[in-house]
């Protein structure tokens, strides 16, 4: 088994559509270690998150994080995304509520 340490998302600007961010590679797991969001406007802004089977979509079924408000200045650490882990084909997708307002990144680890 080989693990490696991998920056799942670059830091980015989260879109204001459901956009899928991150998927496990074939024949890999991955494990979410850090994921941040950080609000670079001046206004509340909102960020969903969902963590998606492979071959599914976006739902309430797989919503982890739903219309959390980040105040602007605000990095917030996501304690609810740290931890998880997403099978082979499995997604991270976000929906921010302004297009430029969320700046996000993502670090964890794959296992092949």
């Amino acid at each position: 088994m080989a693990v490696t340490l991998k920056l799942l998302i670059p830091r980015k600007h989260a879109e204001n559509a459901q956009t899928v961010q991150y998927t496990s590679p074939a024949g890999t797991k991955a494990v979410i270690d850090k994921f941040t969001v950080t609000n670079t406007s001046g206004a509340v802004a909102y960020l969903s998150v969902n963590l998606i089977a492979s071959g599914g979509a976006a739902g309430t079924n797989n919503l982890v994080m739903q219309a959390r408000a980040v105040s602007p200045g605000e990095a917030y650490t996501c304690p609810e995304l740290v931890g998880q882990v997403l099978e082979a084909g499995s997604m991270i997708s976000t929906l921010a509520s302004a297009a430029t307002a969320l700046t996000i990144s993502a670090g964890g680890r794959e296992i092949v």
